[in-house]
């Protein structure tokens, strides 16, 4: 777990209306998903989305091969399979990628968060996604398209990674980005064991968003992050069911000029693979 003194001093958010006026080379990715019918984003991305979008599938694309015993849910791939997969695609490094999903930006910030680990700088979210693109009367296509290879090369990531093993000792703050019911163990809809890893705190990953689904202003972002007791200099730990959404927190976090959190990529499907890790529930602080 590298030291790093990274700051924010990256692309977060793009609005639609400076997304159309970017006079640079482009890449459009959607990242449209659901964790309930893995076939949802190909089928919404052939029904109709922005044009000259690339679609990057959450499950082959974006995470590595699970291992029962070992991995989450949405492992990491290795960085090296992921920028053979940018390669792929055709993105060089002087493109600005954007990336959307339905409108949140849960998926869309995954994508973000792993073009920035293998260090490429120019890439942001569209804030508000494919309902803020539509909101403003731009059309869909059908058409797919096609680029050619290219020699994309990873540099320096500019992202934190964390361990299992090395939270218990971490100096900082972990933040849980799935529902509140689901930190508490009340409900778990996915995961076979509920609770939260002992001693984090709860933030999800909705409340980076107002009643619109855009993202709040930064400003208004840093008081609810106050009121969580997270001040700007705090190290921070992001985690989430399989490593998806914690990627929004850390992309909000960022957007108030945080310093860069860390991603706990295996989070709590990962977490509880191994039976000797502590658990907690709304009502025990462990078991």
């Amino acid at each position: 777990m590298a030291d790093l003194e990274l700051t924010s001093n990256v692309n977060t958010l793009i609005c639609v209306d400076d997304l159309t006026a970017l006079d640079e080379d482009v890449r459009i990715f959607d990242v449209r998903s659901s964790l309930n019918d893995h076939s949802y984003g190909r089928n919404a991305y052939q029904a109709g989305h922005i044009p000259m979008a690339i679609f990057a599938n959450l499950e082959t694309d974006l995470s590595g091969p699970v291992i029962k015993g070992e991995t989450g849910r949405h492992p990491l791939p290795s960085r090296s399979d992921f920028e053979q997969c940018v390669r792929t695609w055709g993105i060089n490094n002087t493109d600005h990628v954007v990336v959307y999903d339905d409108g949140p930006g849960a998926f869309a910030a995954r994508l973000w968060w792993m073009f920035r680990w293998l260090g490429h700088h120019k890439v942001s979210v569209l804030d508000g996604g494919l309902r803020a693109w539509l909101a403003a009367n731009h059309t869909l296509t059908e058409t797919e398209p096609t680029f050619p290879r290219s020699g994309f090369e990873a540099k320096t990531p500019i992202t934190r990674l964390i361990e299992a093993t090395e939270i218990p000792h971490f100096d900082g703050i972990v933040t849980d980005a799935r529902d509140y019911p689901r930190f508490t163990g009340e409900v778990e809809p996915i995961d076979p064991v509920a609770g939260h890893i002992p001693n984090a705190i709860s933030l999800p990953f909705q409340l980076n968003l107002d009643e619109e689904g855009f993202f709040k202003d930064p400003d208004t972002l840093k008081r609810q992050f106050h009121e969580a007791n997270i001040s700007t200099s705090e190290r921070i730990v992001c985690y989430c069911g399989s490593g998806v959404t914690a990627a929004h927190n850390i992309l909000a976090l960022l957007h108030t000029g945080h310093i860069e959190p860390y991603l706990y990529a295996g989070s709590w499907s990962e977490w509880i693979v191994d039976p000797k890790r502590p658990i907690a529930t709304h009502s025990t602080h462990e078991q």
